[in-house]
């Protein structure tokens, strides 16, 4: 995809206006302490401005939730997509919980399987990057039409 990129060769499929997540820790009202995650997303797609807003078990998922509503409507193939791995490095220790996180994705779909990276001093944003070059990649391969 980087190659790709560089050469501009790869298709712009959807374009992120912005993302919100939420998460929240709290006790609900039978004295648990519950974690919730919610991603909002606005992104331009087939033509169109969409803005979405889903729940997930984590940041994570939720914004992959978020995403994907906005997208399969559009791209049905995008469906069948899993996250099959997900982790996360920090490049530069020295640097504490400021440091560059490097964030790996591995997907499958169609009984293929591929690792996409996104990198930023966010971990949210670097998820994101993942995600973004996992939906693009599996657009890509399958001939989909901008």
């Amino acid at each position: 995809m980087l190659a790709r990129r560089s050469l501009e060769k790869v298709p712009e499929y959807f374009k992120l206006n912005n993302f919100r997540v939420i998460d929240e820790r709290r006790w609900n009202a039978r004295g648990e302490l519950v974690t919730l995650s919610e991603a909002k997303i606005n992104v331009d797609v087939g033509g169109k401005n969409v803005l979405t807003v889903a729940e997930g078990n984590g940041p994570v998922n939720a914004l992959d939730n978020a995403l994907r509503k906005a997208l399969v409507p559009v791209f049905r193939q995008l469906r069948d997509l899993h996250l099959v791995d997900y982790k996360v490095r920090i490049l530069d220790s020295s640097f504490g919980t400021e440091a560059q996180t490097r964030v790996m994705i591995e997907s499958a779909a169609d009984g293929k399987h591929w690792t996409t990276v996104g990198v930023s001093t966010n971990v949210i944003d670097a998820s994101y990057n993942a995600l973004h070059d996992s939906l693009t990649y599996k657009l890509f391969c399958d001939g989909a039409k901008v």
